[in-house]
């Protein structure tokens, strides 16, 4: 289930610090590049009892990452992220699938250069435990999917540059 409104339902801040959305793609067949996004904010309330979670998830395209400042401006642009006009990637939950208390998949709603399709967030790892330095329940996972640019119209230069891109989510948070 996709709303996490049980008694026993926490919500988590995700911690910007050690949450990193990434995107890789093959370059011309030469290599697999990755880069990532800077800044990302949201919340993800879970009830593993009731075996219900939700996830909303804000990452600013702004804070697009590929170690060069010339290419940070060109994935930014009009052909791909365009910025300008759409300066916010979201993703918003549907769905939550879960092996006995443990979270596995989240479906939901990727919203990319004003362009919205479902999709499906496989979850490689998860862990939840008191935070040793906060002193506060955390969560922390990894998941991945990977969608078309060209469902998102960032597909400029396809097929030299794949266009297949390959999502993954490294997220921690903590219990509000």
């Amino acid at each position: 289930m996709s709303t996490a409104s049980t008694p026993n339902a926490a919500t988590f801040i995700i911690d910007e610090t050690h949450t990193s959305p990434r995107f890789e793609y093959s370059h011309f067949g030469y290599s697999r590049q990755s880069h990532r996004f800077d800044r990302t904010q949201g919340t993800i309330t879970l009830d593993r009892a009731a075996r219900t979670a939700s996830v909303d998830v804000s990452i600013d395209a702004t804070s697009v990452n590929t170690g060069y400042a010339l290419f940070n401006e060109h994935i930014q642009g009009e052909d791909f992220l365009d910025t300008a006009h759409h300066p916010t990637i979201t993703f918003h939950s549907t769905h939550a699938r879960f092996d006995g208390d443990t979270p596995v998949a989240v479906a939901g709603l990727l919203s990319i250069k004003g362009i919205t399709h479902p999709v499906e967030l496989t979850i490689t790892s998860f862990h939840a435990m008191p935070h040793p330095m906060l002193e506060k329940d955390a969560i922390g996972a990894n998941a991945q999917t990977t969608i078309k640019r060209s469902d998102f119209k960032l597909d400029k230069y396809a097929p030299f540059v794949s266009d297949e891109l390959t999502l993954h989510i490294s997220v921690e948070a903590i219990k509000e």
